[in-house]
């Protein structure tokens, strides 16, 4: 059966990483498997059927949210595997990555060595915390009171009620915009995320921080802190976290 080579990750290290107990990996692989690209590369692959991973399958595969989702899963668990800040610096790979042959990928890693370098020197000894702060409820104007009969009163009670939900709207956006000032100061890196496709509601603040793994405990205090204040304000902060440094592979043009 025709295959190909799946990349999940690149891993800096000095020693060769360990595979034992690594996660299965992508459903109808291999076991994921190290080979070395010289020196203290190392890629994570595995074989892939073509006939489930190839360009028409995939074409088709990808409408199914569930599926997508179930390779997402595994693709995650493999890089988590290696991903151990102390001991190595982990380059994940999108989803999907595959070439042809085991030599072609190892050939296209050595190409982009010093790109890799970079990269695994930059997010060294770091893992990524997502933070996500959107308004609690949607607020809805109430009507005005009933014993409101003049033209007059009731224009003004409309005008305050409306100037009382634009200032709790503002309050919130305040409140997640002060989370994203607090947080980045402990964190090497911290990044935007893009906005969502037309249509969805955005939330208040989406966003990514690339936080030295001795620093955990101390960026986890102060989002509990940036949280509360959240909720003060009327807004929801949710923390997840630690993940490999997906959002930071690719260098910012400035800090964001």
């Amino acid at each position: 059966m025709a295959g190909a080579t799946y990349l999940y990750c690149v891993v800096r290290s000095a020693k060769r990483p360990s595979t034992t107990r690594v996660p299965p990996g992508l459903p109808g692989g291999t076991t994921p498997h190290v080979v070395t690209a010289g020196g203290s590369l190392w890629l994570v692959l595995s074989e892939v059927p073509l006939d489930r991973y190839g360009p028409e399958r995939l074409e088709t595969a990808l409408r199914d949210l569930d599926w997508v989702a179930g390779v997402a899963v595994a693709h995650e668990a493999v890089v988590e595997h290696f991903a151990r800040p102390k001991v190595t610096s982990v380059v994940p790979m999108k989803m999907f990555t595959m070439f042809s042959s085991e030599e072609r990928a190892v050939a296209e890693m050595r190409s982009r060595r010093r790109e890799i370098d970079g990269v695994a020197r930059r997010i060294a000894g770091c893992e990524e915390w997502g933070v996500r702060v959107t308004r609690s409820a949607v607020l809805k104007a109430p009507q005005p009171a009933p014993d409101v009969r003049s033209g007059t009163a009731f224009l003004k009670a409309r005008k305050q009620i409306r100037d009382s939900a634009r200032a709790a709207i503002e309050e919130a956006a305040g409140a997640a915009a002060a989370v994203f000032d607090e947080l980045s100061p402990i964190a090497k890196d911290a990044r935007r995320r893009e906005p969502p496709p037309a249509g969805a509601i955005p939330p208040l603040l989406e966003a990514a921080f690339l936080v030295p793994a001795g620093r955990r405990a101390r960026f986890r205090g102060a989002a509990r802190r940036a949280a509360k204040a959240c909720a003060a304000a009327g807004a929801e902060m949710t923390l997840t976290g630690p993940w490999p440094a997906y959002n930071f592979v690719q260098p910012s043009a400035e800090r964001a």
